[in-house]
Parts: C-alpha cells; sequence; structure tokens
C-alpha cells in the first residue's frame, strides 16, 4: 500500500472549506491516515503556503504523532503537547498550532499538508519550526504524502 492523507471534506486540487481558514472558524480540518507503511512509529504533518507573497508561509506544524492514529480531528487544539504526545511546531505567524488559509485578494493559493510516516519519533520538544522538523523526518521518513487544497479571496 501506498501512503495517503485526505480529508473528507475535500479532495485533493478542490477549494478548502472556508470553515477552515481564516474567513470562518480557523479550524484544523480533519485529516485521515490510509495506506500506513509497517514499521511507523509516529507522524509529522507540515502544512503551508508556497504562493504567498513573502515566499513560503506556513500554517501548521504538528510532530511525533502516534505511528497507531489512523488521523488528525477536526479543530487540534493550539497547545503546545498534546494528551497524546503529539506535539506542535511554530506557524510563520510565530504561534504554536493551526492558523488557517487567509491569502491576499487575487488568485487562490495552494496549501499543501505533507505527512511523513516515521520509523520513530522526533522526539523533540514543541515549538520546531517547519524546516526543524521536516529535515529531521527526511531522515526517519518511511513514506511522504500529500494533500493539497486551494483557497482564495476575489
Amino acid at each position: 500500500m501506498v501512503l495517503r492523507v485526505n480529508s473528507p471534506r475535500w479532495k485533493h486540487g478542490e477549494t478548502i472549506p472556508t470553515k477552515y481558514t481564516g474567513d470562518g472558524a480557523d479550524a484544523s480540518p480533519p485529516l485521515h491516515f490510509e495506506g500506513v507503511p509497517t514499521g511507523t512509529k509516529s507522524f509529522a504533518l507540515v502544512c503551508d503556503d508556497p504562493d504567498a507573497p513573502v515566499g513560503t508561509w506556513v500554517h501548521w506544524v504538528i510532530y511525533d504523532v502516534p505511528g497507531v492514529a489512523k488521523g488528525l480531528p477536526e479543530g487540534v487544539v493550539t497547545d503546545a503537547s498534546l494528551p497524546d504526545g503529539s506535539r506542535q511546531g511554530r506557524n510563520s505567524w510565530n504561534k504554536i498550532g493551526y492558523g488557517g488559509p487567509s491569502p491576499p485578494p487575487g488568485k487562490p493559493h495552494r496549501y499543501f499538508f505533507r505527512l511523513y510516516a516515521l520509523r520513530e519519533p522526533l522526539n523533540a520538544p514543541s515549538g520546531l519550526t517547519a524546516k526543524e522538523v521536516e529535515a529531521a523526518a527526511r531522515s526517519k521518513a518511511l513514506e511522504m504524502a500529500e494533500l493539497m487544497g486551494t483557497y482564495g479571496r476575489g
């Protein structure tokens, strides 16, 4: 099987519902993990917008998600450490947790949710940046999957 990350709220390439944006409830979307490789001990996920005018804008960094997880629920709290052992990093607003799409008016932006299945947890403190998580995840990754959604303001 091949690792996949998807959401019941939109399909790859479709528009992210307003609820999960800065124009709505700004709640993190529900995500499902499928085709998890054998030996997965933890997951890391980074969501970013490569179309931001200032360069890639990071919306969410979460890691050390237990390897038995089947996904992430809607509306993950913005705490640095979660009860299941997951840790959250800093987004481009320098805040912990999810911050939804809020692009400037114009062409819709693309938002990539990259999921890494890892052979071991990162075992790092909360508050890492996307670059730090992705660098550490690459050396421990069994597989990577991606879900892309778009969002724009006319």
